[in-house]
């Protein structure tokens, strides 16, 4: 496409808006495109002046009360927008709430994705505001960006203010995972359960935790994406008004710039981000969505990439799950800026990444400072050395992850910290099949589950379930509990929560609905994993492996229950797996659309 006539080569070209709007060339369709955006107030006047459109991408509404309060920023978006000479036109994208969503609000990522990437390149607009928040709504949002390459600026929604519970800080979904333990253990009964939960989201805004919604909006900025300081701010403050204010006066200047996410998203912006979530202790879902926006923008990045880069990293940030903290104490202590000076001033970062204010990284976290040394620690004085992904593979999956950082000292204890065997263990299977079959065995005693077991979860991934469900992280049954084992280790091919504290291994790749080694596993085997050896193998021979696989193909491979409704048939049939980002296979050879043809005319 053109560039705008003050763009960063120079040149003096038209907006693409006025393709549609001031098209002297096609006068008919200019008059049928122009009339009927005159029908609710805005001037021909406006349309034609040569104004930059800037799309206002929603993902508030009813249905996504993680995101809804974006729908009152907008209007300070709108003013920025105005302000600097810009027009807005918002618009809703796909609702995606992760508590909402039944099967699971990862199945609509995608399909967000979809929409937005037609509404980015075939309406006349110049530029986008990503109002993101809730979990998918950011990686569906930049891999829209990402496919179309138009002009885009991240805006996320903020988290809740801090919860407290009896005088103790109590963080969003890792309150909810205590609370069914407690519940399991006897500790409280049903009413007293939901009333824990109930009051346990103290104002508007996302998990107050390092979840998978403030991780992926740190991962924006980490990206260069957002404006510096954008992601911490907590959804009530004052600030979180003025950046939207802010965002929307950027978002026509990188229009005018022609400031595209190409010039942003390269492979040292990603690597910048895969060293951030390392340090924040970010949820096992970021490898998922940064690998989608990744190959989307055609950057090649690969879930070994988070080993090799990130694993060594240490945890900075003292937030739940991995820490103390929640997300106002974290703003208050300097944000993500403060983390990324400590990870630029160690020489962790690529200094020279571009950023959406139009400088790099380095010039962004120069004067940011850590105002409190208990909620973000200096790199030398870490809550642990190493705080990255572990990859593990073996005859179970060709990959998986564990989220290190949340490695508990009970844990260590029991699986980790045998002096003959250091970093391993061996152990019985018990296998699931779905959440339905655990939560409707997993007190069964003839399970013979013990504090040694190690608990798998199958039928969980993208298409197995379908979409990948948030349901590896499985709690010991109740008469372990209430003996104070707490964390069984646990094994799948689904994913788990980012506001959950347990080092699950999961993600695993390929899934037992596409054949992979988990289809093949059956309870009472003994596994073994080594996290120096970065393996995860069923111990049984090779003969007997192909033998099982035989006779699972035979009886028509690995199971799973039938799609419900048209997307799912449709995501089920396209979709990549978790450790390729859970992208759809044909989508990402469509890069930089709006680069390489305009839209057809629709009359």
């Amino acid at each position: 496409m053109p560039r705008d006539k003050s763009g960063r080569d120079g040149s003096q070209a038209r907006l693409r808006s006025q393709l549609w709007f001031d098209n002297p060339d096609n006068p008919g369709m200019t008059a049928l495109y122009l009339e009927r955006y005159l029908n609710y107030g805005l001037t021909r006047a406006e349309l034609t002046s040569g104004r930059p459109i800037i799309g206002i991408a929603q993902t508030g509404s009813d249905l996504s009360p993680c995101n809804r309060h974006h729908l009152e920023l907008a209007e300070r978006v709108r003013a920025g927008i105005r302000d600097a000479g810009g027009i807005a036109i918002e618009f809703p994208v796909h609702p995606i709430q992760e508590t909402g969503k039944r099967p699971t609000a990862a199945l609509d990522r995608n399909l967000a994705y979809l929409g937005l990437v037609e509404v980015l390149y075939g309406y006349p607009l110049d530029g986008a505001v990503l109002m993101t928040g809730c979990d998918k709504t950011t990686p569906a949002c930049l891999m829209a960006a990402a496919t179309v390459n138009t002009p885009a600026i991240v805006l996320s929604g903020g988290p809740m203010l801090n919860h407290v519970q009896d005088g103790k800080l109590m963080g969003s979904g890792t309150l909810i995972w205590q609370a069914r333990q407690d519940q399991a253990a006897g500790k409280i009964g049903y009413k007293e359960f939901i009333d824990i939960v109930a009051a346990s989201a103290p104002s508007a805004g996302h998990c107050n935790t390092m979840g998978t919604a403030s991780t992926m909006n740190a991962m924006a900025e980490a990206l260069g994406m957002s404006l510096p300081g954008c992601a911490a701010i907590p959804a009530p403050y004052r600030e979180r008004g003025q950046i939207a204010y802010e965002t929307g006066l950027r978002a026509v200047e990188i229009v005018r710039e022609d400031l595209k996410p190409s010039d942003i998203l390269t492979r040292a912006a990603f690597e910048n981000a895969i060293v951030a979530c390392s340090a924040i202790g970010g949820s096992t879902n970021a490898p998922i969505h940064i690998n989608a926006i990744a190959r989307h923008i055609g950057v090649d990045l690969a879930i070994d990439d988070w080993e090799k880069i990130g694993y060594d990293v240490p945890l900075l940030v003292n937030i739940q799950p991995a820490g103390e903290y929640l997300g106002e104490d974290y703003y208050r202590a300097g944000g993500l800026p403060a983390v990324m000076h400590e990870l630029h001033a160690a020489g962790r970062l690529h200094a020279d990444a571009l950023t959406i204010n139009g400088k790099t990284i380095a010039e962004n976290v120069a004067r940011a400072k850590v105002c409190n040394a208990d909620v973000i620690r200096p790199y030398d004085r870490p809550l642990k050395a190493t705080a990255g992904f572990k990859v593990l593979r073996g005859n179970l999956f060709d990959s998986a992850i564990m989220k290190t950082s949340v490695i508990s000292d009970e844990f260590r204890e029991r699986y980790l910290s045998n002096p003959k065997d250091p970093n391993a263990f061996e152990g019985r299977a018990v296998v699931f099949d779905g959440p339905e079959d655990y939560h409707r065995r997993i007190d069964d005693a003839a399970l013979g589950i013990d504090e040694h077991t190690v608990l798998f979860m199958r039928g969980a991934g993208a298409i197995g379930y379908p979409g990948s469900a948030e349901v590896v992280n499985m709690q010991p049954p109740a008469a372990l509990i209430k003996k104070g084992v707490t964390s069984l280790a646990c094994i799948g091919d689904g994913r788990q929560s980012g506001t959950s504290g347990s080092p699950s291994i999961l993600n695993a790749s390929p899934e037992a609905a596409a054949g992979g080694g988990l289809a093949l596993l059956k309870t009472g085997d003994r596994v073994r994993i080594d996290l120096n050896k970065g393996s995860a193998d069923i111990l049984i021979s090779a003969d007997e492996l192909a033998a099982r696989r035989t006779a699972l193909e035979k009886n028509g491979g690995y199971h799973y229950p039938p799609s419900q409704t048209p997307w799912q048939e449709i995501q089920r049939g396209m979709v990549d797996q978790l450790g390729s980002g859970m992208v759809l296979q044909p989508a990402v050879k469509y890069q930089r659309v709006a680069q390489k043809s305009v839209p057809r005319d629709n009359h």
